[in-house]
């Protein structure tokens, strides 16, 4: 890695680039400006840090930590897979026979998953690479919840289920 790293910087015009994608805290894209557009001792002058690290090939097996969804807002400018809310209010489709609850947050998944953020599934890059109108990869709920219903069956004997993966906990990119 260090040998590419160098290789990379000490021939610039040779290669294709870096692609910077840059986020605040709150995971909205901000824009990444030239360096040479601002002055040398400004604190808005972009630098990269780049860090090496040698593993140990013993340690190869231990499992990385997984990354944590986001969560956006309705109106939330963020085009990355985020997760969004979503009340279901049964009333509102005309199922009077649901008791409780009358409604609650579903959540769902909406953005975009570039294939960049896809190193936890290879898979998805070679099929990319493979067929270039292959479909790429996909926003998609990666962890789900159950909801306690309290409803009538046709008999009207009020029923207490627990209903599987109907809140959208965590999205993620496959």
């Amino acid at each position: 890695m260090e040998k590419l790293l160098t290789k990379w910087f000490e021939n610039p015009d040779t290669n294709l680039g870096l692609v910077i994608h840059a986020y605040d805290n709150n995971g909205q894209q901000i824009s990444v400006i030239h360096s040479d557009d601002v002055e040398q001792d400004s604190p808005l002058r972009p630098f990269m840090e780049i860090g090496v690290d040698r593993k140990n090939p013993l340690q190869s097996s231990l499992r990385r930590k997984r990354t944590i969804g986001l969560n956006c807002e309705d109106k939330s400018a963020e085009v990355r897979c985020c997760r969004y809310p979503l009340t279901v209010d049964f009333e509102q489709f005309g199922w009077d026979w649901i008791i409780a609850p009358k409604r609650y947050q579903a959540n769902y998944c909406s953005g975009e998953c570039p294939f960049v953020l896809m190193n936890q599934y290879p898979h998805t890059h070679l099929i990319q690479q493979i067929n270039m109108n292959a479909i790429g990869p996909c926003c998609s709920p990666r962890k789900m919840s159950s909801i306690s219903m309290l409803y009538l069956d046709s008999d009207y004997n009020v029923i207490y289920g627990i209903l599987p993966n109907m809140v959208v906990e965590r999205c993620g990119c496959s």
